[in-house]
């Protein structure tokens, strides 16, 4: 039997502590991603996303653990978040205007060729999802800084406002690029109060004016 990988424990960005922000380096990685837009309590486009996605997922895990005998624990959802005004965020939290990409990180030994095939089993049992629209590719994050959220995601508010406004600035860091989730409690169901997510924002050391 092929040793599973657990890539929750064997990559250092998917560790985040609570009460702490860190500032961390998050290395290039391969994910599955779909794109959409609105609030994800009732946007019926963020329920089929993330049905596209996790077929695609599961049929990736068996034929790698199948055909290469290389087995690994399928990653937590991820999210990348963003509107025109980032206080969207951190201040009004109006969820209507959020534009969001659904990811879930692959081995780097999954190829296009292995994406498409397992797109084509998951089509073939469920025609009607999306899976055309899930696509398979590297994202690099680089530099961010991150902690975790224990709590409901309405709760995150302060913590954002304090990792945008507080920790970034005070160490001569800007930021750059999209908010980033990792949720490590299935958010479609159990207590509000105890998810885990892991809350993470890539940064940039702030240009001297010249």
């Amino acid at each position: 039997m092929p040793t599973k990988v657990d890539f929750k424990k064997t990559i250092g960005a998917y560790h985040a502590r609570k009460g702490r922000f860190d500032i961390v380096e998050v290395p290039e990685l391969n994910y599955l991603m779909i794109d959409g837009h609105g609030d994800p309590n009732t946007s019926p486009e963020f329920t089929t996303a993330v049905e596209a996605l996790y077929p695609v997922a599961y049929a990736l895990k068996f034929a790698s653990k199948n055909t290469l005998d290389r087995d690994y624990t399928v990653m937590p959802l991820e999210g990348l978040w963003w509107a025109d005004d980032h206080a969207a965020f951190t201040a009004s939290r109006d969820k209507s205007k959020w534009d969001w990409t659904l990811m879930i990180m692959q081995p780097d030994w999954i190829d296009h060729e292995m994406f498409a095939d397992a797109v084509a089993k998951a089509a073939a049992k469920k025609a009607e999802a999306r899976f055309h629209e899930v696509r398979f590719g590297s994202f690099t994050e680089g530099a961010c800084v991150q902690t975790l959220h224990v709590g409901a995601f309405d709760d995150e508010g302060p913590v954002l406002a304090e990792m945008h406004d507080g920790f970034i600035p005070q160490h001569g860091l800007q930021m750059t690029g999209k908010h980033h989730e990792i949720y490590f409690s299935d958010p479609r169901k159990g207590d509000p109060a105890k998810r885990r997510t892991l809350l993470r924002q890539p940064v940039q050391p702030v240009t001297p004016l010249s």
